[in-house]
């Protein structure tokens, strides 16, 4: 604003004049302005919330596009003692008595003892086989158990065989451990020297100190051996972890259909999808009771979503069997759009045709699940649907804040013309004031003439 010597001549409140007229020409556009921008933000927020909404609900479809989440098969144990067991899609629902009787162990064996185990073993060659496949160590003049130790360990040849230095009453002595257990991992070492007498041979005679065994177990008395303590297929789609080996305790296998957790995933599928439904329609629609129309209401971006996901929900999939829809296994669209579960038909159905379950879900592009997924994705994703949205609105700020900016220039150079005027006015006012008393002294000071005063 002007610094201006306001109403000297005419005694006008020209400062008040000039703001009362620039706020009335400024105010219905400023609260245009405020008006579109408290639009713009809300939304941005209402798209904000719909992305959030829509990536919750891939988080939900994410076990429903994977087909493990509907292997057909479940397994317990009476007891976890002696061992644990998990099944595969290949798994036979049956009951079975299992034993472990033993557990496989590595070989160990050890080298003769020595005085130092810093000490020079003198040159040579060290052989060791394990399981058909062996690796040469190569032995120098000034090598000591701990750098044979080393070289055997450090070796990129290495068969599977680890050392150490145990220090026993009788000296330090290598000790090699099979680094797979079983019978099929026995250890062979061959030591050979370069010169004679230098002790090479003598040394890496070796002794076994602890034996290779084989895993035992048995199955409704069938006896199944294995080399190591994973015994994969004994029985089909079956692998277990030996534990604990007792002979005389039996652990009771029970193998079912996975049932429940899919029943799960499919509640969990259907709350995330009803949460989902109940953000968009808060967003576009109207609530009656509060008078309130949601943010989104007429825009066609969540009526096209609605429509789609609805589309979705009720289309057909290929199973197995045939086509299958979600109202097939209880699954059904209530009035208002969200879904709900009939438990008797989904158990029923889950009981009678779990891999058709599995498929109408998991199957790659084709499942609902994947083409859900894939559909929210072309929202949500950077550079989707919802990305574009946000991006014309921020463009539309954008333009609004530049619009201010032009509009307040045009506010202050109407302001400034104002007061050029009004000050112009109050000068000329001020003049004919100033000429109207020069004209009354002179009118009261000819000869004859009164004063009123």
């Amino acid at each position: 604003m002007p610094i201006t010597s306001v109403g000297i001549g005419s005694g006008m409140d020209i400062n008040g004049i000039v703001s009362a007229l620039v706020g009335a020409e400024s105010a219905p556009k400023t609260a245009k302005f405020d008006v579109d921008e408290g639009q713009y933000n809300a939304h941005i927020s209402a798209v904000g919330s719909l992305k959030s909404a829509l990536s919750e609900f891939q988080t939900a479809l994410e076990d429903l596009t994977d087909s493990d989440t509907f292997l057909t098969q479940k397994s317990s144990l009476s007891k976890s003692t002696y061992l644990s067991a998990s099944v595969d899609e290949t798994a036979v629902s049956g009951s079975y008595q299992l034993k472990v009787s033993q557990l496989a162990e590595s070989q160990k064996i050890g080298t003769a003892s020595v005085s130092d185990s810093t000490a020079a073993l003198g040159e040579g060659n060290i052989n060791i086989d394990v399981n058909g496949e062996s690796f040469d160590i190569e032995v120098a003049a000034d090598d000591s158990l701990e750098s044979v130790m080393n070289k055997i360990n450090d070796s990129g040849d290495n068969t599977g065989v680890t050392a150490t230095i145990i220090n026993g009453d009788n000296g330090p002595q290598l000790i090699m451990t099979s680094t797979e257990t079983g019978l099929d991992n026995q250890i062979v070492v061959t030591g050979s020297d370069t010169d004679a007498g230098t002790g090479i041979s003598d040394t890496f005679i070796m002794t076994e100190l602890s034996a290779a065994k084989d895993a035992i177990m048995s199955i409704d008395g069938i006896e199944v051996t294995s080399s190591s303590n994973t015994v994969e297929n004994a029985i089909t789609g079956v692998t277990f972890t030996l534990k604990e080996a007792d002979v005389d305790e039996t652990t009771v296998l029970t193998i079912d259909p996975n049932t429940s957790g899919v029943k799960s995933k499919v509640n969990t599928f259907v709350e995330s999808y009803n949460a989902l439904m109940t953000t968009i329609s808060g967003l576009s629609g109207y609530n009656a009771e509060t008078e309130q129309a949601g943010i989104l209401q007429g825009d066609a971006l969540p009526r096209s979503l609605q429509s789609q996901l609805r589309g979705l929900m009720s289309s057909g999939y290929e199973t197995p069997s045939g086509s299958l829809t979600l109202a097939s296994i209880g699954v059904t669209t209530t009035l208002d759009g969200t879904l709900e579960v009939n438990d008797d038909l989904l158990d029923s159905a889950l009981e009678d045709g779990l891999a058709d379950i599995s498929a109408l879900f998991s199957t790659e592009d084709t499942g609902l699940a994947s083409k859900m997924d894939s559909f929210a994705d072309n929202y949500v994703q950077a550079g989707g649907i919802l990305d574009s949205r946000d991006e014309t609105l921020d463009n539309q700020l954008i333009r609004l804040e530049d619009t201010r900016a032009q509009f307040a220039l045009k506010m202050a150079a109407y302001e400034s013309r104002l007061f050029k005027q009004y000050n112009a006015m109050d000068l000329i006012v001020g003049n004919l004031n100033a000429q109207s008393s020069q004209l009354q002294e002179r009118l009261d000071s000819l000869p004859g003439v009164v004063s009123d005063n």
